[in-house]
């Protein structure tokens, strides 16, 4: 049973209250020292954990720090430093061609809109908003990865099981003021307190709020 539109307002109403005292200060686990590095770790990141990804960039970001860096790495090392990962041949392909595009096209600064975001290769909705929120602090739109379609999905918040549609649905259900706190949240949330195999999470904060979730497993995309 689809829940109503009044009733999904007021079950995001309780969890983005949680996710604010638990969350206060949302931030990513993506390891970086400088703006670039982080928008390669955000493309490195897709169907791969936050974990295996930092254990790749500490050794990969010591060599590969500036937009320069990214932009004159050679195509065939890159992709053998980066193999370690899924889809690695595409990540390489689209980390270079995203920092050609970001020192020939924006003077070597990351982009601050989504507009200007997703013209670089390997970037959509999803990463922009990530990028966004995590260097400047903008949330222009709430950034939909597997941990926050999981919870949409279990908690009944969507009809729908594409990302950028489910973002569209979240945005609309939430204050802008309070979009900061949603993916982060989830994301810490779904890592540390309610992972995604099934379990009795009966007793978890979130799903004290609206118990059927308990028994809400979708499948992974």
């Amino acid at each position: 049973m689809t829940s109503s539109a009044a009733d999904r307002a007021l079950r995001i109403k309780k969890i983005v209250s949680y996710l604010k005292k638990t969350y206060p200060n949302p931030k990513s686990e993506l390891t970086h020292r400088t703006p670039f590095q982080f928008v390669a770790a955000v493309i490195l990141s897709a169907q791969c954990t936050d974990k295996n990804v930092n254990r790749l960039t500490e050794t990969l970001f010591k060599k590969y720090k500036t937009v320069s860096d990214f932009a004159g790495a050679d195509c065939a090392m890159f992709t053998k430093e980066i193999s370690s990962i899924p889809f690695f041949r595409n990540k390489a392909k689209n980390i270079i061609g995203a920092a050609k595009v970001v020192r020939d096209n924006f003077g070597g600064k990351v982009p601050r809109t989504e507009k200007e975001l997703i013209t670089l290769p390997g970037v959509a909705y999803k990463t922009a908003h990530v990028v966004l929120g995590e260097l400047y602090s903008t949330w222009e739109g709430i950034a939909t990865d597997t941990h926050v379609r999981r919870f949409a999905l279990r908690f009944d918040l969507t009809n729908n099981t594409d990302l950028t549609k489910i973002s569209k649905d979240l945005e609309a259900l939430i204050p802008k003021k309070d979009w900061k706190y949603v993916n982060n949240g989830l994301v810490l949330y779904g890592r540390y307190v309610c992972p995604a195999r099934p379990h009795d999470c009966t007793e978890h904060p979130l799903t004290q709020i609206w118990p059927p979730a308990a028994s809400r497993w979708p499948k992974a995309k």
